[in-house]
């Protein structure tokens, strides 16, 4: 009689991947619709595809709302925190794709569309992952589609920017893994609970939180790992630099958020974490200083970036709830902001031209009006002045630091903060002044309105958030 090969995963398992597995399903979709459309329909089916699918997917993560469950043996967890995370990965990647008409050629468009797609799926992985192996898996789902990505503008930064990210990645990935394979050394275990656990080797312990740390951090573009950044999001096609923007740092930061929470042993929590909050400390004043000397709006915004996740990243120090969730509250508000400036770069975007010179924001404020106010709003925002969604941010990570005992944080986010003023306002001026012999281009009508409402959103939500602060509960990160 021949043997029943027995699952020892069940649909519950299967169910707690689903939001994922849909997304990475979406991307089939859109391979299969690319080869059966004709060519004038491949552009718009793929967007309408990858949207419907994003918003199917977070449907379903909604309802595991309250209903956590350990999935696959301890790999994966489905819960609050890891269902937050899901959400901010989809709704980033719902406006990148809003942004994503003009993007590639329409024999590429298929393929572009599915490698942004697959690459949130890694993200969303690594949203709910609880093992060393899930978090890999996921960080490399992440990362080789963007490789792809990256080059895909038809101009030689493009390409340069793709080399860049993968040599430099794929180094920061060797760092990761071997960080791993130490952690797996000392405690006997892929899982995330065994690292709880006091380890057979302290040494090889420490290393090995080290190095994985150092892996994240990169991931993060977190200052002295930064270098790449503004480099790769100048060459990078624009929708693909806005995505990066956010659900690269939004899997990466659950990974480490999980790491901080959940995992440590208590007795050398502190001691581990401490050098995660010098790199933070760094991160804002780099970050700032770096974004004033910036003409191109990519890179400008790549400095920005950086200080804006050391923000987040000091939130957590001292490993607080509340820090977690304002966290979590100030990398909602950095996604909406942040998209809503990418997507004003789109709409300003010409054949051949992303608009992301400061000469396309010369005179912008006369040509046009409510794009320019929009725009200043989203930089007041990312400024963090009131009464915009970074003001309260800012506001909540300073309380929290100075509760925790990590004051000097509170201190360096607000030099950073008024450093950042400067830059900001670089752009603001050349929207408003009136410089003779300053060309100023004329009203140009972008392809497709989808960015509009990418614009119109981001700035409710910004708006929102600031008039009435939402942080979610039930959010502490499992690790069995």
């Amino acid at each position: 009689m021949t043997p029943h090969l027995i699952v020892p995963f069940g649909s519950a398992d299967w169910a707690a991947v689903a939001p994922p597995t849909v997304v990475g399903v979406a991307a089939l979709v859109v391979i299969l619709a690319d080869l059966m459309l004709p060519r004038r329909a491949r552009r718009i089916s793929a967007i309408a595809i990858g949207i419907v699918g994003l918003i199917v997917a977070g449907i379903i993560a909604l309802q595991g709302w309250h209903h956590p469950y350990v999935a696959f043996g301890g790999a994966f967890i489905e819960g609050g925190f890891a269902i937050v995370f899901e959400g901010i990965v989809i709704v980033a990647a719902i406006f990148s794709l809003c942004m994503s008409y003009g993007f590639a050629r329409d024999d590429q468009i298929g393929g572009a569309i599915a490698l942004m797609l697959w690459s949130a799926t890694g993200a969303m992985l690594m949203a709910g992952a609880a093992s060393l192996m899930m978090i890999f898996l996921g960080l490399e789902l992440l990362s080789l589609a963007l490789y792809c990505l990256c080059g895909l503008a038809a101009r030689a930064s493009a390409r340069e920017a793709a080399l860049k990210y993968l040599i430099l990645s794929s180094t920061a990935s060797g760092f990761l893994l071997y960080g791993m394979a130490l952690l797996f050394g000392a405690t006997g275990s892929v899982a995330l609970a065994a690292l709880a656990n006091p380890p057979i080797s302290a040494a090889l312990f420490d290393i090995g939180c080290g190095m994985f740390l150092v892996g994240l951090c990169f991931k993060l573009s977190l200052a002295p790992f930064h270098v790449w950044t503004p480099d790769v999001f100048e060459g990078a096609p624009l929708p693909v630099t806005a995505f990066m923007s956010v659900v690269t740092k939004a899997g990466a930061l659950a990974a480490v958020a999980r790491f901080a929470y959940a995992a440590l042993p208590q007795r050398d929590h502190a001691a581990i974490l401490i050098p995660l909050w010098i790199v933070a400390a760094i991160s804002m004043i780099v970050g700032n200083v770096g974004a004033l000397a910036q003409t191109d709006i990519k890179r400008l915004l790549a400095y920005s970036g950086i200080a804006q996740l050391g923000y987040i990243v000091a939130a957590m120090a001292g490993t607080s709830a509340l820090g977690l969730r304002y966290a979590i509250f100030y990398l909602g508000a950095y996604m909406f902001m942040n998209l809503g400036a990418f997507a004003v770069v789109t709409l300003l975007s010409r054949e051949n031209d992303e608009g992301s010179r400061l000469a396309s924001f010369a005179g912008l404020g006369y040509r046009q009006p409510v794009l320019a106010g929009l725009m200043t709003f989203f930089l007041l925002a990312l400024a963090g002045l009131p009464p915009t969604a970074g003001f309260i941010g800012k506001i909540l990570i300073l309380a929290t630091d100075v509760n925790t005992g990590y004051a000097w944080l509170a201190v360096l986010l607000i030099v950073g903060t008024a450093i950042s003023v400067y830059a900001y306002f670089k752009i603001v001026r050349a929207m408003y002044a009136r410089t003779i012999g300053t060309p100023v281009l004329p009203r140009f009508v972008p392809a497709s309105a989808l960015p509009w409402v990418g614009v119109a959103l981001c700035a409710i939500a910004t708006l929102g958030l600031g008039l009435y602060p939402f942080a979610p509960s039930d959010i502490l990160p499992l690790v069995r």
